[in-house]
């Protein structure tokens, strides 16, 4: 989870836990086979008071598996205050109602129960995995964690503490403070630009007022997604969806965050730290998740630096030139900006080097296109490989979140396989066409780099 957890909430579960583990284990590796099916196994459950979930109702093991979203997340901090939404989440789960931490924990402990909450920087949502002979014990604990978080000054302490060690540990890994740095430098006085998890000065002024208030703006109906998967009928859900929400306040009061771009593009931002080698992010602007060109996109992206063994980049810079172990990409659409962001990892002296040949890989594709066997080599993969992403009731209930907040239709993960099929080599040109409206990308590099020429 973003930001510091509690070692008891894991440590004091354990043994109780161990008695329903073998249980668990099997349930989360059941197959879903969602991807093969219609899409009257989604249902549209209305509640009673109007509030909306996707359903697979699913009876072959005793499981249920809840993911919520409130949209809004970390954008949502106050700007001298980063760290308010991950605090936040971290807490919910530390006490509510009439519950303090330990009791709320222990109730947890008892029935098996799986409830958790994170922060990314445009949602705060939470997980819920239960049996289903748990699940209205489960469904109050839910209840009582996003209706009345106590936010006890002990838990607070305890958690913020957590937090901090963990921005202290990122102070010396290199991989993070790439990431930190990319953002930092490409969104300067923009939400997107804060870190997530806040800072060592930021965290210690949070105050439970500070996170109170963070919930009651963010924290509605209207911003609300929710996907349930597993053993639980619409009739029941139904009623269950106004136990759990029909409480909160009808509309979020979020602040407006504004539509950007990333900054800084064609240039290295280095921070220099003594390690063997450097950690390498680069990133640059990428298409929004509905332009119509996105699917284009995200094939070539594949093409790019998707495949973990047959992209351009692994070729390039690790079988060819052995520059690094692992080299990535990937399309990062965010609620207010569109990002084609990487990474990797390579000795100091070799930085400049696979930064150059990473820039100039990337715009040879944007220039010249994919071959039609790259083409059809990506595709056969995206499509073959859809199904791993609901081999779980956890898998199913993440995607069919994701689908809700990319507004993607109710159809999307029976169609998604023809749209990618669909996909021409004029398409793919037409989206790096696109692309090369904008082919600068940032480097944000963390190590003692050498040979850079930006």
């Amino acid at each position: 989870m973003t930001g510091g957890a509690s070692s008891r909430r894991f440590g004091a579960s354990r043994s109780l836990l161990s008695l329903a583990a073998a249980t668990l284990m099997t349930i989360a590796l059941a197959p879903a086979s969602l991807a093969q099916s219609e899409t009257t196994r989604i249902q549209r459950v209305i509640s009673p008071g109007g509030i909306e979930a996707w359903l697979v109702h699913d009876t072959t093991l005793p499981l249920v598996a809840m993911e919520i979203a409130f949209i809004g997340g970390a954008a949502q901090d106050p700007a001298e205050k980063p760290g308010v939404a991950s605090l936040t989440s971290s807490l919910l789960d530390e006490g509510a109602g009439d519950l303090d931490s330990r009791a709320f924990q222990d109730r947890m402990a008892e029935k098996a129960i799986e409830l958790r909450f994170d922060a990314s920087r445009d949602s705060l949502g939470g997980s819920l995995r239960t049996l289903s002979e748990n699940v209205d014990d489960a469904f109050a604990l839910m209840a009582l964690a996003v209706n009345a978080p106590r936010f006890d000054d002990e838990a607070v302490e305890r958690i913020r503490q957590g937090q901090l060690a963990q921005l202290r540990r990122r102070l010396n890994d290199p991989s993070s403070l790439a990431s930190l740095g990319w953002s930092a430098a490409a969104f300067p006085g923009h939400p997107y630009g804060r870190p997530v998890a806040g800072t060592l000065d930021s965290v210690p002024t949070i105050s439970r007022d500070d996170l109170k208030a963070f919930v009651g703006r963010t924290m509605a109906r209207d911003n609300l997604k929710i996907a349930v998967v597993g053993d639980i009928t619409p009739e029941k859900l139904g009623p269950a969806l106004d136990a759990m929400f029909g409480a909160l306040p009808a509309k979020a009061q979020l602040t407006p965050v504004p539509d950007v771009e990333p900054r800084g593009l064609g240039t290295d931002v280095v921070k220099t730290l003594d390690v063997p080698q450097t950690s390498i992010v680069f990133g640059g602007i990428g298409l929004k998740r509905d332009d119509p060109d996105f699917i284009p996109a995200f094939v070539l992206n594949h093409i790019f630096g998707g495949s973990a063994f047959s992209s351009r980049l692994f070729s390039e810079v690790r079988e060819k030139r052995g520059l690094a172990y692992s080299v990535y990409s990937h399309l990062a659409p965010l609620d207010h900006t569109a990002l084609i962001l990487g990474g990797t990892a390579t000795k100091n002296e070799r930085a400049g080097e696979s930064a150059t040949l990473i820039r100039s890989e990337y715009q040879r594709l944007l220039t010249v296109g994919p071959s039609e066997e790259e083409l059809e080599d990506a595709k056969s993969y995206l499509i073959g490989s859809f199904a791993l992403r609901f081999d779980s009731s956890a898998k199913v209930a993440s995607q069919l979140l994701q689908i809700q907040i990319d507004k993607l239709g109710i159809d999307y993960i029976d169609i998604r396989n023809q749209l990618v099929a669909a996909v021409t080599l004029d398409d793919v040109k037409r989206a790096a066409a696109r692309l090369n409206e904008h082919p600068a990308l940032l480097f944000s590099l963390v190590g003692k780099p050498e040979g850079l020429t930006q």
